[in-house]
């Protein structure tokens, strides 16, 4: 199975909640809302604040993963906490692979958003450093090649810069033309890891 998600959301807290230890003892919903945006970073964040996890999200994930209908792969509660039934041990041994490597995923997006990211792709695609680096000639990207790339100039400075870049690895994540390329592009700016 692909790092890329096609698990549903109930499915990735019970992943998480194996992270957070509910395998071995109740484990806190807070808890399993910060695994879960390490195993899928962004997936359970608020659409405009990205930074803030949506608790209520998970929350709702972990009630879903308990239910019967849903293979009843975790028992507990808010107050009490959450603990991974037999079934949700199994299921989560089944993904130890996702464990390990975490999910990627398209973000959610306004209207707006895919519109805004339909142009920025078709544009990044067409720049040079795109060109040379399909051509394998990544180190031949000059760094103001890079920086048309991003769409960033001189008036982008540092951390917004290394933001740009960041938020293009996000925003790409998955697209099998443009995440490693976003990637190895980012380094000639110093802000891509």
């Amino acid at each position: 199975m692909s790092g890329k998600a096609t698990l549903s959301n109930d499915k990735i807290v019970v992943l998480a909640a194996f992270l957070a230890g509910a395998d071995k003892g109740l484990a806190d919903t807070e808890d399993i809302a910060m695994r879960a945006n390490d195993l899928a970073p962004g997936k359970f964040t608020w659409r405009k604040y990205q930074e803030q996890i949506n608790i209520e999200a998970v929350r709702k994930r972990l009630y879903d993963a308990a239910k019967e209908s849903r293979g009843g792969l975790i028992a507990g509660g808010e107050r009490e906490g959450w603990l991974l039934t037999s079934a949700g041990i199994a299921f989560c041994k089944e993904h130890a692979g996702l464990l390990e490597r975490g999910l990627s995923f398209s973000p959610r997006l306004s209207a707006k958003e895919r519109t805004w990211q339909h142009r920025e792709r078709i544009r990044m695609l067409a720049e040079a450093a795109y060109r040379k680096w399909k051509a394998g000639e990544a180190d031949q990207i000059s760094k103001q090649e890079a920086e048309r790339f991003f769409a960033v100039d001189d008036y982008i400075k540092d951390a917004a810069r290394a933001k740009r870049v960041e938020r293009s690895g996000q925003v790409f994540r998955g697209d099998p033309e443009l995440e490693e390329a976003i990637s190895e592009i980012g380094r000639i700016l110093g802000g891509y890891h």
